[in-house]
């Protein structure tokens, strides 16, 4: 029993981590096509670029769905803290991707240019609030959540800090960088130039802006330099900063070079995956940083058996209609490719 305790929580963690991961990837994009709005104005361009990613948008968002499960089944301490710490910004959000969605399908079905005009705007708004409040969730949890036996104990906007908004900006810049590098691959002619473009500018923001992030994050908490200064953690985090610096390499050649139509996307990626990383050598073992460790925050051991069961069978199910479905629908799409 006691070795199960240890354990459970820590797969949990990577499942927990795997999940949101997940829909970085795959709706970092989807929400970076609707922030591109604000500078891509042709009505049939911008249907386009909808298009892309029209039959699996939705399906996107599975991820968040399981993460939230697995946050409220496995890490019940962890929910019953963290959601009255952010609950502004998770509210905004869920409101955001529910406007949007409904703009998503309305925004084709409109009649009236200027009833065309209201559903892009709020396809634009949807995707640029869903993005800003996803950033303002983790800078509000990177900075920390007041924490008093065990609940929280703070107020209801101590996650609005200069962090935090910085983070939510960040956010903004790099779905919006993973949109462009998806025009990319998955578009032509005129659209594709301006999206590489459009990647060359948010590229050099992004960079900018997790340079800033990474330098910032340390001086939050003493517990967070350690982590990025002690034996053997620094084995995983030195090699951070150069693989970005080589994945920035690689993207500038890449993006201005015709030939190269996916790699501008993965290098994006990459840079997120590395955040990622970074982030996880900052935080672990806590998931309500700086009191609260997995196994404070975990079910019991059974509870995590019976739910692991489950997400043997559906994570793989999940992967498995998703690969399928952009398998499905890949290729370029132009003016003549109609989802709706």
């Amino acid at each position: 029993m006691g070795d199960q305790a240890h354990w459970l929580p820590i797969v949990w963690a990577c499942i927990a981590c795997f999940t949101v991961l997940a829909y970085i990837v795959l709706d970092g994009f989807d929400l970076g096509l609707g922030i591109l709005f604000a500078v891509e104005y042709e009505r049939p361009d911008r249907d386009v670029m909808v298009n892309t990613v029209a039959p699996v948008w939705d399906g996107n968002e599975t991820w968040l769905i399981l993460g939230g499960a697995a946050l409220y089944g496995v890490f019940p301490v962890a929910y019953a803290t963290i959601l009255p710490a952010l609950y502004p910004p998770i509210i905004a959000m869920l409101l955001a991707l529910i406007f949007r969605g409904v703009a998503f399908e309305f925004r084709f079905r409109a009649e009236s240019q200027h009833s065309k005009l209201i559903w892009d705007v709020a396809f634009f708004g949807g995707s640029v609030l869903a993005a800003l409040t996803q950033g303002l969730i983790l800078g509000g949890l990177i900075q920390g959540i007041k924490v008093v036996d065990g609940q929280y104990a703070g107020g209801w906007f101590d996650w609005l800090s200069g962090f935090s908004v910085f983070c939510g900006l960040a956010v903004v810049v790099g779905y919006a960088l993973l949109g462009a590098c998806w025009l990319v691959w998955r578009t032509g002619g005129a659209l594709q130039a301006r999206a590489r473009k459009h990647a060359k500018v948010l590229a050099l923001v992004t960079l900018a802006m997790i340079v800033v992030v990474s330098l910032w994050t340390p001086t939050l908490h003493l517990h967070y330099l350690r982590h990025w200064a002690v034996w053997p953690r620094i084995l995983f985090v030195a090699p951070v900063p150069i693989l970005v610096a080589v994945l920035a390499l690689l993207f500038w050649r890449s993006v201005d070079d015709e030939r190269h139509h996916l790699l501008p996307l993965l290098c994006a990626l990459g840079w997120f995956f590395l955040c990622f990383t970074g982030l996880g050598v900052s935080l672990w073992p806590w998931i309500v940083p700086p009191s609260i460790d997995i196994w404070q925050a975990s079910s019991p051991p059974s509870s995590q058996k019976f739910l692991l069961v489950g997400a043997v069978v559906l994570i793989p199910t999940i992967l498995a209609y998703t690969s399928y479905s952009y398998w499905v629908f890949r290729g370029k799409i132009d003016g003549e490719t109609h989802y709706h």
